[in-house]
């Protein structure tokens, strides 16, 4: 069974968070939802949502995925984390898939993943995005495949990203199936 790990903290898009966990789940993957402390989190709308583990508790473990939502400070302090910036590096290093949304791009960009790289982000964010990695290609496309890196709008693109996320993990069948299933 393919493995997805989604960090997440205070401040994150919930409908972000949840459409990732959902569609993934609906597609027979396993997802671990990973906050930075293990406790539960409030989101930018003020709906608490349950970890099911500590962020240090995954470092040792194998994803094939890693995904980050946005919100603020959601994705600020993700990209501020030692501990979510080693994880994304070595995910990344061992050529496997990452992928953010919103303004958590800006994290990857901020690691150095998106140098030479075809990316999005929320519109406020290309500047910063452009300023963090020059190499990169700025699209305002809802989602962005670039090899082992996805990236995405924002709230409203949530279900494209997380169905292309579907389709690289376990095939475009799967992700027909699940688009079906959720009338998308």
């Amino acid at each position: 069974m393919k493995q997805v790990l989604v960090p997440f903290t205070t401040g994150v898009e919930e409908i972000e968070l949840v459409a990732i966990v959902d569609i993934l789940r609906r597609a027979g993957v396993e997802v671990c939802m990973a906050s930075l402390d293990g406790e539960s989190v409030v989101g930018r709308s003020g709906i608490t949502l349950q970890a099911d583990q500590h962020i240090q508790d995954c470092v040792d473990m194998s994803w094939d995925m890693i995904v980050l939502p946005g919100g603020l400070p959601n994705a600020q302090l993700l990209q501020d984390s030692d501990i979510v910036k080693g994880i994304m590096c070595k995910q990344a290093a061992q050529q496997k898939t990452v992928a953010a949304i919103c303004a958590a791009p800006v994290a990857l960009a901020y690691f150095g993943l998106t140098a030479n790289k075809q990316v999005t982000s929320y519109p406020s964010f290309e500047a910063e995005m452009q300023q963090l990695q020059p190499s990169s290609n700025y699209l305002q496309q809802a989602v962005v495949e670039d090899g082992n890196t996805i990236t995405s709008r924002g709230a409203g693109t949530a279900v494209e990203f997380s169905l292309t996320l579907v389709a690289k993990l376990c095939g475009q069948q799967q992700a027909e199936k699940v688009r079906i299933s959720i009338v998308a």
